[in-house]
């Protein structure tokens, strides 16, 4: 397919909340979050969702309208559960059932791998001590910049991954393998699919990045910490990558949130 004309990405708007937690702590929450079609794709099959305490990325896959379907489908009954304000593995798992139901419901929904993947972060409040957690499935990401350390905390489901955990391959060779795309977990029209979950204990200055394989395909981590260095301002870090994606090739669709989490929490006495 020829490259399809993408306009340089406009700067999305810089969101806050201040959220009072059950101990009387106050945090704030920042974001900013945009997707792209990419360069080579005629259609966006990404969906994001910023609704706090919830901030999660969908990318699609399936022929025709699939990917879109699944990937709106997910977002879409995440966002009704982010507005209830209660969030928790159960309830997540709740939405994805539903959402699975959606997506087998559809009628423009094909037999041609319909799915989506689902990763992203919420925080946690009904601890006493507020900690974020960080959910997974298939290979879009979550990433944790803590100081100069940029960590990745989700781990991918893909046959790639299965073979570096194995041994049998190593990360480079991971990076350019021809099966790079093939994942092994993905919310599809079949069957409900539990995340993974990574709890993760919240410090002052913490930033995280939830972004589709549209942003790691074109950006090595080092990249990514240089623009969330170079920009303090989650839509500035947003427009930076999201620039340099598509400037190194744009061969998928691109989604991004940055979200930092100020301020912190208090503990109780």
């Amino acid at each position: 397919m020829s490259d399809t004309t993408s306009a340089a990405p406009q700067r999305p708007e810089t969101l806050s909340q201040e959220i009072t937690l059950p101990d009387a702590g106050r945090l704030t929450l920042r974001w900013a979050g945009a997707t792209d079609a990419g360069r080579k794709r005629e259609n966006n099959q990404d969906s994001f969702l910023t609704t706090p305490p919830l901030f999660v990325v969908a990318d699609g896959m399936g022929g025709h309208v699939g990917g879109e379907i699944a990937s709106q489908s997910v977002v879409a009954r995440l966002h009704e559960t982010a507005e209830t304000g209660r969030i928790s593995p159960e309830e997540i798992d709740r939405a994805l059932a539903l959402a699975v139901q959606d997506i087998s419901d559809h009628p423009d929904t094909t037999d041609e791998g319909t799915g989506t993947t689902l990763t992203g972060v919420y925080l946690d409040q009904t601890v006493d001590t507020a900690t974020v957690v960080a959910l997974n499935i298939g290979d879009s990401r979550v990433y944790l910049q803590r100081g100069d350390q940029l960590m990745q905390v989700t781990t991918d489901h893909s046959l790639v991954q299965e073979l570096v955990q194995s041994g049998r391959l190593s990360e480079e060779e991971a990076e350019t393998h021809p099966y790079s795309n093939v994942i092994t977990r993905a919310v599809g029209p079949s069957e409900a699919v539990s995340p993974d979950y990574v709890r993760i204990d919240i410090l002052p200055g913490d930033r995280y990045v939830i972004c589709s394989d549209g942003l790691t395909k074109e950006l090595t981590d080092y990249g990514i910490l240089h623009f969330l260095h170079e920009n303090s301002d989650p839509a500035d870090a947003v427009v930076g990558m999201m620039k340099a994606a598509l400037d190194n090739g744009g061969r998928d669709n691109v989604t991004i949130i940055v979200l930092d989490i100020l301020g912190q929490p208090e503990t109780a006495e």
